[in-house]
């Protein structure tokens, strides 16, 4: 690969899953198939969210912003890697791959921060049910989802800019269906003390804090719950919140999942399959999480196969 300036390569190679051509078709019709249903599914929740007027509430707004960033998230990585597998070529330039990482990391943090604010949503539905539409009013909720927004773009600039100033050598070949930030600066020839220092920092403030605020969230959920006298009522109140606990305990089991087995054996590969469940099974089984059981959608999902 050409060096440019000395200072960076040209190209990288995403080695992907598996070396063996017999796989490759069983893989592209894998992922095909995933990566229709997670953007079909997610666009039916943002349709049935938009069309039906009895989902117009906070909770049903996040969930269709929600919805938008699962779309925008598994598309970063899988249509380059069914290119890839088509094309049976490994290529992604330097500029294609700083970019998917810049975009990857963007929607993974706005995936945290929603599922951070939709925590706090039902905390306020149900430990505060009277002063609800006065807390979670229209003009909250937009902020909330805009500061979202910027402190998901803010991390990712600074994570890719401090990409940006690293230099690669002849070792271009990253063992990963797509351009992962650990796995880059690991292919770095110049020192990258500072930008671990940048990770673990922003790992702590970005998606220490929001975890520690779902648990404290549903700490106060569970404990309101507990006091309630009736089973109709301890059901109801545990009912509203059951889609989105089941969401974040799959988000942040599968991705927990991810860095401490691949940390434990050392295998990047493990680490590309396993990388899998929160990039593209999770964002594909979120519609089907809150679908399944919430009788709001079910309703909005009929009215719409009216038309």
């Amino acid at each position: 690969m050409e060096l440019k300036n000395g200072t960076r390569i040209s190209e990288f190679l995403l080695l992907g899953f598996s070396e063996e051509p017999e796989l490759e078709p069983f893989l592209f019709g894998l992922f095909l198939s995933m990566y229709l249903i997670t953007v079909c599914g997610n666009l039916i929740i943002i349709l049935a969210v938009s069309s039906g007027s009895h989902l117009h509430t906070p909770m049903y707004f996040f969930l269709a912003n929600l919805s938008f960033v699962d779309i925008c998230f598994t598309s970063t990585a899988v249509p380059k890697m069914l290119v890839n597998i088509q094309t049976q070529k490994k290529v992604i330039t330097y500029d294609s791959c700083i970019t998917q990482m810049y975009f990857f990391i963007l929607f993974a943090s706005l995936d945290n921060f929603l599922l951070t604010v939709m925590a706090y949503d039902r905390f306020v539905a149900i430990c505060h049910p009277l002063h609800y539409t006065v807390i979670m009013s229209p003009r909250l909720c937009g902020l909330l989802v805009l500061m979202s927004w910027i402190m998901s773009v803010l991390n990712s600039l600074l994570q890719t800019l401090m990409v940006l100033r690293l230099s690669f050598c002849t070792e271009v070949g990253i063992p990963h269906f797509f351009c992962e930030l650990n796995q880059m600066i690991q292919l770095a020839c110049s020192d990258t003390f500072l930008n671990n220092m940048v990770i673990y920092f922003s790992a702590m403030l970005l998606a220490g804090a929001p975890l520690a605020g779902v648990l404290y969230s549903y700490s106060k959920i569970v404990s309101s719950i507990l006091r309630l006298s009736s089973a109709q009522g301890k059901y109801k109140a545990f009912s509203t919140c059951a889609s989105h606990l089941s969401v974040v305990s799959l988000f942040y089991c599968t991705m927990l999942g991810v860095y401490l087995s691949s940390a434990a054996t050392q295998r990047s590969h493990t680490s590309a399959v396993a990388s899998v469940m929160y990039t593209v099974v999770t964002p594909m089984l979120n519609p089907f999480i809150y679908s399944l059981r919430n009788k709001d959608i079910k309703r909005a999902l009929k009215v719409m196969r009216k038309f």
